[in-house]
This record gives structure tokens, sequence and C-alpha cells, in this order.
């Protein structure tokens, strides 16, 4: 076994779990969708942190051969893959029928959990750093692809009317796809 797989089995086991968890309570809305609103924003919501755990997970893919196996990147990856973990955990309600809209439910969790999204980004920033380097910002693709996620994340987690939040979610979203055909 290598120090990456034995590292990555951590890291893939929570980051699994964390879409599990973010299925999980989209399955058990969708039960009680009978009873309460799921909504864009929560839908929105549960979108980009899927997506930005499956980016976070091929990320670890691509840094296999330069990360050392020690104890601070298994502690930060844990810390990192935890707050993924907890972050999809807060996107939907325990009991949804609790709820008659998950818009309220969204409003009173949506900046933990974009904001432990952003706190994860930042970290995985910091190891492509630390492996090689500041990414320079050298084309329009690098400026809208890697850095327009810092500025929006920021703007949905500070905003206080939900559309602007809304609209953040819908640009962050597009940022994966965009970024899978725009080489």
């Amino acid at each position: 076994m290598s120090g990456f797989e034995f590292i990555f089995s951590l890291f893939g086991l929570i980051l699994g779990l964390a879409l599990a968890e973010g299925l999980g309570g989209l399955a058990r809305a969708l039960k009680a969708s009978h009873r309460v609103r799921i909504g864009w924003p929560t839908a929105l919501l549960g979108l980009f942190v899927s997506c930005d755990v499956v980016t976070f997970w091929m990320y670890g893919w691509a840094v296999r051969d330069a990360l050392p196996l020690n104890w601070p990147v298994l502690f930060c990856g844990f810390i990192v893959t935890a707050i993924y973990f907890v972050a999809a955990s807060l996107i939907f309600p325990d009991d949804p029928e609790g709820w008659s809209d998950l818009g309220a439910h969204f409003d009173q969790h949506r900046r933990k959990v974009i904001g432990g999204v952003f706190l994860c980004n930042v970290a995985l920033m910091g190891v492509v750093i630390w492996l090689g380097g500041l990414p320079a910002p050298t084309s329009l693709r690098a400026v809208i692809i890697a850095w327009s996620f810092f500025p929006v994340a920021l703007l949905a987690i500070a905003a206080k009317d939900r559309r602007v939040v809304v609209g953040c979610l819908v640009w962050l979203i597009a940022l994966y796809p965009l970024s899978a055909v725009w080489h």
C-alpha cells in the first residue's frame, strides 16, 4: 500500500460519507415532499456541496504523488474532510416534516455550509501553493474558474438577500461543468 492509498483511505471514507449524508438528507426531504416544500435554494446548496466534494476528491488524486505521508497531512486532511461532512449534514434538516418550507432551514444554515466549503477550498489552495507555488491568474479561464470562486462564495456568505445567495450558488455550480469543457 502506498502512502497515498493509506492517506486517502481515510479521506475517501469521510468524503464518501459526506456525499451519503447529503444524499440521505435529500432522500428524506423527497419522502416528505407531500408535506414540505424543498425549494430551489436548498436544492442548489445541496448540488453545490456535492460538486465541490467530488472536485476535492479529484484534486486529491491529482496531488497523490506529491503528498507526504505524515501526521500534519493526515490530520489536516481529516479536518478538511470533516468540515465537508458537517457542511453536507447541515443542508437538509434531520426531520424535514418539522418544516413547512425548507427555505427557513436554508436561511438558518447556509452561511455555515457555504463557509465550510469556502474553508475547504482555502485549505486546498494552501496545499496547491505549498506543493507548487501560487497559481497565477494568467488567463481568462484561470480568473473565471479558479479565482472567481472565492469572492462569489464570500458574497454568498455575507448577503442578506436570498436572491443574491441563489445567484451566487448558480454561478458557483456553473464553474464545475465550465471547468470540464473549457481547457
